[in-house]
């Protein structure tokens, strides 16, 4: 039982007898082990947070550059559909460049703040729970709230360096009404939601004994709270007040009207709530052993299905769980684009720049070109699955249950085959959802029916794409198993040069180093089975070197 004393500096304690700890001892060597693991995880995810805040800076300035274009625009964002996908309607009153950040980008960067600030709670807490870590560490002179405390200082440290890097970006960009003032708020109202979130997933992280379902907790609360956000902004537009915005973090971020009134205060909200969930985190702590959750684990069946007899049943089982979230996710965000296609004539007037890249890709009518702009957006968050759902043999090796499964007469081929077969074909399934949930949406607003199979056969069109996404994962995996992750370089930089590529004027031939860049943009440009065919055989052979060379190295086994 730990006590509150510690022994003074130099003081010795007696042969035999264990050195009297606190709550908290530890803390600060456990915080800089859980840093120096993320040295490059982090700096990564800020540095394309920061990147991808720039860029959309300064496109906005180039796009809109007079104002009656950003009149314009105001007058289009205000429709329900496009304050459910951006913010308040507050920030349309005066739509600046900074107004213009803040409403359509604030929630959206948010979001993904929040990601980052769940994961890396869950990693340093239950994952190292799950993994029989922690009861290694806690072995030693550490304080029973000693973990918690570095994962939630880990992710704190996280929160303000983004909060830093963001504010230094937008300051230092010139760009007219973006000063650093509104840049500090922009970048602290960031940290208050990742704050926040990081609480929730150290309580979630009390709830469940395994690390996917406290990150799958607590992704449904983020969820949750971009829908009250959304509906909330929706219902103040029409003016019912927005309440339900104010239940939400991203709703207090959102309504620091940033570049608008910079408003503060707000962001009290989310640090008492951060605090308070902190405290709930800590008290729930208490109420369980190490490794188990206050949720007891459900009991299986009292025999296996005959497909877990089978690699490919295996790892749909380890999978589905991603699979149906993103399913979900991207046929939400499909019909989220779908909700305003029928404005998007509207929306892209008198923006030359706009009417310049809808030009390029063609189309015979702006909602056309429209749609295959949004194409990108969704297949490239496609292929995050597609390298999270290929990455999966590299988990089960470094956690040492493959081991086990390979010591049977099952080949390496086959084991690791299955899980790349649930990655192939789980890509295309969420590129599938993407698409009937852009073209059911589309077609309700824009009064075609005819663009549900022809939004959903260009979502498809991206699938070979996606593949090759899986097979350059499964070469890094099999033959250089650490630097797997840069895997993730495909999906950035494809975001990169396919869709921002057009809009910030980049060259041609960078678009074609991705293989988002060689699928026809449907439905703008009609089918070439050529480059889809020619993607199809990369990703076969791609995959099959990736196999090769898991026969020929060692499998980790520590």
């Amino acid at each position: 039982m730990n006590t509150t004393t510690r022994p003074a500096p130099g003081a010795r304690t007696e042969p035999g007898r264990p050195e009297r700890t606190g709550p908290l001892t530890g803390t600060r060597r456990l915080l800089r082990f859980a840093l120096r693991r993320d040295r490059v995880r982090l700096p990564v995810w800020i540095l394309a947070l920061s990147l991808g805040t720039l860029l959309t800076a300064t496109s906005l300035r180039d796009l809109y550059t007079t104002p009656a274009s950003r009149r314009s625009a105001a007058e289009t964002m205000g429709s329900p559909a496009a304050l459910a996908t951006s913010g308040p309607e507050h920030y349309l009153t005066d739509y600046t460049y900074g107004a213009m950040l803040g409403h359509q980008m604030l929630g959206f960067t948010a979001v993904l703040a929040a990601l980052l600030a769940v994961l890396t709670v869950t990693r340093h807490s239950r994952a190292e729970e799950e993994s029989g870590r922690a009861e290694l560490v806690r072995s030693g002179v550490v304080g029973r709230h000693a973990p918690l405390a570095a994962a939630l200082g880990t992710a704190t440290v996280a929160m303000v360096a983004l909060a830093a890097a963001l504010a230094l970006v937008l300051g230092t960009a010139g760009i007219p009404d973006v000063g650093w003032g509104g840049s500090l708020l922009y970048g602290a109202a960031h940290a208050a939601v990742g704050l926040v979130m990081a609480a929730v997933a150290a309580v979630t992280a009390q709830v469940t004994p395994h690390s996917r379902g406290a990150s799958g907790l607590a992704f449904a609360v983020l969820g949750l709270a971009y829908a009250l956000r959304a509906v909330g902004d929706v219902s103040g537009a029409d003016g019912g007040g927005g309440a339900l915005s104010w239940l939400s973090p991203i709703g207090w971020a959102q309504r620091t009207y940033v570049y608008v009134d910079d408003r503060w205060w707000p962001l009290l909200l989310a640090l008492a709530v951060a605090v308070a969930t902190t405290a709930l985190a800590v008290r729930l702590s208490t109420r369980r052993d190490l490794g188990a959750g206050l949720r007891p684990a459900r009991g299986g069946p009292p025999r296996a299905g005959a497909a877990l007899l089978h690699p490919l049943g295996l790892a749909w089982r380890l999978q589905r769980g991603l699979l149906l979230g993103f399913c979900v996710a991207l046929f939400l965000l499909g019909a989220s684009y779908g909700s305003v296609l029928g404005d998007a004539e509207d929306m892209l007037d008198d923006i030359a720049a706009f009417e310049d890249v809808l030009a390029e890709i063609g189309g015979a009518s702006i909602v056309e070109s429209f749609a295959a702009m949004v194409m990108v957006v969704l297949a490239v968050i496609a292929a995050v699955y597609a390298v999270l759902a290929a990455a999966r043999p590299r988990a089960e090796e470094t956690g040492r249950r493959a081991e086990p499964l390979l010591a049977t007469p099952l080949s390496r081929a086959r084991w690791a085959g299955g899980h790349l077969a649930v990655a192939l074909a789980g890509g295309t399934l969420v590129l599938l959802a993407a698409g009937l949930g852009f073209g059911a949406l589309g077609a309700a607003t824009a009064g075609d029916a005819a663009l549900v199979p022809e939004l959903t056969g260009a979502a498809l069109a991206y699938a070979p794409a996606l593949w090759v996404t899986v097979g350059v994962s499964a070469v890094l995996f099999g033959w250089l198993p650490r630097a797997l992750p840069l895997a993730w370089a495909v999906p950035l930089w494809g975001f990169v040069v396919d869709y921002l590529g057009p809009i910030l004027q980049l060259p041609d031939w960078l678009a074609r180093l991705s293989p988002f860049g060689h699928v026809p943009s449907l439905p703008a440009d009609p089918v070439s089975w050529t480059p889809l065919l020619v993607l199809t055989l990369l990703a076969a052979v791609l995959v099959a070197l990736g196999l090769a060379g898991l026969r020929r190295r060692d499998v980790e086994t520590t």
